[in-house]
């Protein structure tokens, strides 16, 4: 495969994994809940449960892939995650549900990780902002068309055959990765000689711990809309249908997608990168509870919107943090580790965020613990030292 095919292939296949892991926000409000008698709070464990499967074997995934290389172990981690993606389309019950999100968690361990290390292969990093946000705009993108699409394969069909129909790509592509995705390109990038940490180290260190904290900050508000904004937009426009509430639903992240981009060449621009990832925190942090307070939906639209442009904005250039001072085996273990880490929010987020609407009967009070977790880890981000200096 091609240098210049490698990022829209990837693009391809991080737009098939997002959606998968995602599509349950979808099916939850437009008949899966009401099939399976779902409440909120075992709709938000369903969600998160993913993640708890996906800690257990995150960093091994990655270990694995540094080992053997990322074609097949990418390849591996695609039909595993497409078999369980299609399995739900048969679900019987909550519990199956919630058997199904954790071996789908497990499924996907060290995919979004594998990606950030194998990108560090191909490009130096003065460009990886903006890389990693070329890679990552298939969040917003997967969120935004895979809403209206998701919203379409319901009406035209149901819930269950929506995870089916979306769950067989990554079979198929499973097969293109393992013959034609190279393992690293031929010659080596020059870079900076980085410190050479043990793996212990960087899976000890303060810094990469706090580094976690902060991506379990931004990665916080990331799932809380990705799993609650369809049913939010549900209760703003209830006369809507479910084609329009996918595409009413695509508008933050779109707005987000363009944000993200321009967000990271402006970061690479200036090397500048702290407050790249603190600033649109703040700025999302700061919106979120706005849009609890606004009575005209436009309103409220306008500050998720707002939301969703500080999280992906911060997403990309986060990622040029670690690995400006990670390397070799320390990176394969330091970046899984972070990533595992903060995606423990995604299990947080949906499951608290439900558990406080069924016990307050609003939304309100789950989504302020969304803006508050989001401005707590944007200062944890302004005192982190610069990726160049010495730890």
């Amino acid at each position: 495969m091609p240098k210049k095919l490698i990022l829209p292939y990837l693009c391809l296949l991080y737009f098939i994994n997002y959606l998968d892991r995602v599509n349950i926000g979808f099916a939850g409000p437009n008949g899966m809940s009401e099939e399976l008698k779902l409440s909120a709070t075992v709709f938000g464990f369903a969600s998160g449960v993913f993640f708890i499967g996906y800690l257990i074997l995150e960093v091994p995934s990655n270990l694995a892939l540094h080992r053997f290389g990322a074609r097949r172990w990418i390849a591996r981690i695609m039909i595993s995650w497409g078999i369980v993606a299609t399995a739900m389309a048969f679900v019987p019950n909550g519990t199956v549900l919630i058997v199904l999100r954790f071996l789908l968690g497990v499924a996907e361990a060290g995919f979004f990780p594998g990606i950030i290390l194998y990108l560090t292969y191909w490009y130096p990093e003065k460009e990886r902002a903006r890389i990693v946000a070329l890679f990552m705009v298939a969040v917003p993108i997967s969120t935004a068309l895979g809403a209206t699409f998701s919203g379409l394969l319901i009406q035209w069909t149901d819930w269950r055959t929506m995870f089916l129909i979306e769950g067989l790509p990554a079979i198929a592509l499973a097969f293109v990765t393992w013959f034609w995705l190279p393992d690293k390109p031929e010659t080596a990038i020059e870079e900076p000689q980085k410190e050479h940490w043990p793996l212990k180290k960087a899976l000890t260190h303060p810094r990469v711990l706090a580094l976690s904290f902060v991506y379990f900050g931004i990665v916080y508000g990331l799932y809380t809309l990705g799993f609650f904004l369809p049913t939010i937009i549900k209760g703003l426009a209830p006369e809507a249908n479910i084609v329009e509430r996918g595409l009413i639903n695509a508008i933050p992240y779109v707005l987000g997608a363009v944000a993200m981009i321009l967000w990271a060449r402006h970061g690479d621009r200036t090397g500048e990168r702290k407050w790249h990832v603190a600033a649109p925190m703040l700025l999302g942090g700061a919106a979120i509870p706005v849009a609890l307070y606004l009575d005209n939906p436009i309103a409220a639209m306008v500050a998720v919107s707002v939301c969703a442009i500080g999280v992906c904005a911060a997403l990309p250039t986060f990622w040029a943090l670690p690995t400006s001072f990670l390397g070799g085996t320390a990176a394969a273990g330091g970046i899984a580790l972070i990533n595992s880490l903060g995606n423990v929010s995604g299990f947080v987020a949906p499951y608290v965020t439900g558990w406080l609407r069924d016990l307050t009967g609003t939304q309100k009070t789950g989504l302020w613990v969304v803006g508050i977790t989001m401005v707590s880890a944007a200062v944890v981000a302004l005192v982190q030292r610069a990726g160049t200096e010495k730890v």
